[in-house]
């Protein structure tokens, strides 16, 4: 990409809310720029197999489907650039983006960046990640058909997605450090009264460990010291999201949990900035979701720059 250069859409995040903004901001003639950063097409790309995509009915590998959208949005002339943004500055018009590759400006930005799921950082999380560690009870649950599962963390989340996957598990015990939890009254009532699901309480995860999937758990009692393995079909690691919005600098307003806040037309407190998917999803983080997102994004960027020039 040639330095110094201005477009009128630039799109940051490659995930599918990037991708499916650059599609739409594509047809609508917006020429737009999407910078995919390190991840290229988000945490989708990170799972071996997606189900849940309507137009899929024998589901797709999270890759494939990336490229997909990838190939999509350029064949209507999006452009794809895999570097880095640096740093935004809002603060004049038209925007400054900083790049690896250079500085470029934009009339309008749609902030894609996503959010990660928090890591306990232990040995066998990273290696069995899509082999038996999973971060979403939606996104990989039937796959613990008739299995014993366990389910880390002790918030609304954990809790949430404990009693989803009774739906599909044999039994889904709930593993969390303390010996009490902090998820609502209401939702920890259901759990603790639910058949399937079980608790282990005071009790922290050391070790994953398995062959070629998950088989095993090594843990340890807080209280006692106490340390075994236990067998398990699965485990789900849910003990919060981190939005990715260290790029923002505090010149976006985020809510209460720290995810970027827009209104129903997906505008940040910046008219021209734009923001989709998990940035901006603490509840869904849902590839459909995200995409139906970064459309809705586009289609108000394209409004917000039909208005520009009329001025």
């Amino acid at each position: 990409m040639e330095p110094n250069k201005h477009h009128q859409l630039v799109i940051i995040g490659g995930g599918p809310a990037g991708f499916a903004a650059a599609l739409y901001g594509a047809r609508a003639d917006l020429k737009p720029v999407i910078f995919s950063g390190m991840l290229l097409y988000g945490q989708a790309s990170q799972t071996d197999l997606i189900e849940n995509y309507p137009g899929f009915p024998e589901g797709i590998q999270g890759v494939e489907l990336g490229r997909l959208f990838e190939q999509q949005a350029s064949r209507f002339g999006a452009q794809i650039e895999y570097d880095q943004v640096l740093s935004l500055d809002f603060q004049d018009r038209p925007f400054t983006i900083q790049t690896y590759s250079g500085n470029i400006s934009a009339d309008s930005v749609i902030l894609a960046m996503g959010a990660d799921p928090k890591k306990l950082h232990i040995p066998g999380e990273a290696e069995f990640t899509g082999r038996g560690v999973s971060y979403c009870g939606t996104c990989d649950g039937f796959f613990t058909r008739d299995k014993d599962i366990h389910i880390i963390g002790g918030g609304d989340t954990a809790l949430e997605e404990a009693l989803f996957l009774t739906r599909f598990a044999r039994s889904v015990t709930v593993i969390h450090r303390r010996d009490a939890l902090r998820a609502g009254a209401i939702l920890e009532k259901r759990a603790r009264s639910h058949p399937k699901i079980h608790f282990l309480w005071n009790t922290i995860v050391d070790e994953i460990r398995g062959e070629e999937k998950v088989s095993a758990l090594q843990i340890h009692d807080v209280k006692t010291g106490e340390a075994r393995k236990i067998p398990t079909g699965a485990v789900f690691i849910f003990i919060g999201h981190s939005p990715n919005v260290s790029l923002l600098g505090g010149q976006i307003t985020l809510d209460d949990l720290g995810y970027v806040k827009i209104d129903a037309k997906m505008e940040t407190n910046i008219p021209g900035v734009f923001a989709a998917g998990e940035i901006a999803d603490p509840h869904y983080r849902q590839v459909i979701t995200s995409a139906g997102m970064g459309a809705a994004a586009a289609i108000s960027a394209t409004h917000y720059l039909e208005n520009l020039e009329r001025l």
